[in-house]
């Protein structure tokens, strides 16, 4: 059996339920301030994916992978009686969001997806990719994390986050809680590379989603776009003033279209 992940629930467990997956090195705790607007009107149950938080040292090696990963997390829906829940996911945890919400139909009524794609279309920059992921999971396993992580927050993606100080100083500390060696195991088995495709399923996936990117992320901004013309039901948010982490760098503004679009009919 796929282990139950370590989660965090907030808000009356009566109200309707939300579901909240973080991105890689990230945690539960990533969705604070988001949930801090949403828990007085919804149950919001936010989950450390395998490899993160205190979802550690898993014995199922599968969980380590995004069809693991789904079904621990379907796992947690029906042990806390949220199935079918609406379903939010930034980056690792959007793509992730996405394969539950295709391949476990039953279990996600809405999904909401933050910075984050389909999938990588072609092969060789598949494995261009998974041979980037597979050089960074060595990085961690043999490097100095504090190094790791200052060069992760260098990447031009999270610019914008670098114009909020205080906020990347909590984020890089909040990374810092990880086990290098646990996220290097999460890194290769649910890198971008390693996944194939979910395009030619956006067609099918009926039910109302929210796709959402920070106006200073351009990479984002055409995926999520490119993936609303091909989703049946799809609604594109730009939030301004903020980049990759949108929910990060405005907390507010992200709470308040997941609100609007999980009240809409």
């Amino acid at each position: 059996m796929y282990p139950l992940l370590r989660y965090e629930s907030h808000g009356d467990p009566s109200t309707p339920p939300v579901v909240f997956l973080h991105g890689f090195m990230g945690s539960a705790r990533d969705w604070s301030e988001v949930i801090k607007r949403l828990s007085g009107t919804y149950y919001c149950i936010a989950i450390d994916l395998p490899g993160h938080g205190k979802s550690l040292h898993l014995a199922h090696d599968q969980a380590y992978t995004l069809p693991g990963a789904a079904r621990c997390v379907v796992r947690v829906m029906q042990y806390t009686e949220a199935v079918p829940a609406p379903v939010v996911g930034y980056s690792m945890g959007g793509r992730l969001a996405l394969y539950l919400a295709i391949h476990y139909g039953h279990a996600c009524s809405r999904l909401i997806v933050e910075s984050a794609g389909a999938g990588i279309r072609g092969e060789d920059e598949r494995a261009v990719r998974e041979h980037l992921d597979e050089k960074r999971a060595q990085e961690l396993e043999r490097g100095k994390f504090e190094d790791f992580l200052q060069r992760w927050y260098c990447q031009p993606v999270f610019a914008t986050l670098a114009e909020h100080p205080e906020k990347l100083k909590r984020v890089v500390e909040w990374r810092r809680f990880n086990e290098p060696a646990e996220l290097a195991k999460a890194l290769r088995g649910m890198s971008a590379g390693a996944q194939a495709p979910l395009w030619e399923h956006l067609s099918g996936l009926a039910i109302p989603v929210l796709l959402v990117a920070g106006q200073g992320d351009s990479k984002y901004v055409d995926t999520v776009r490119a993936m609303a013309e091909l989703l049946p039901h799809s609604t594109v948010e730009i939030v301004p003033g903020a980049g990759h982490n949108v929910h990060v760098e405005n907390a507010p503004a992200v709470a308040q279209r997941i609100k609007r679009f999980l009240l809409e009919e």
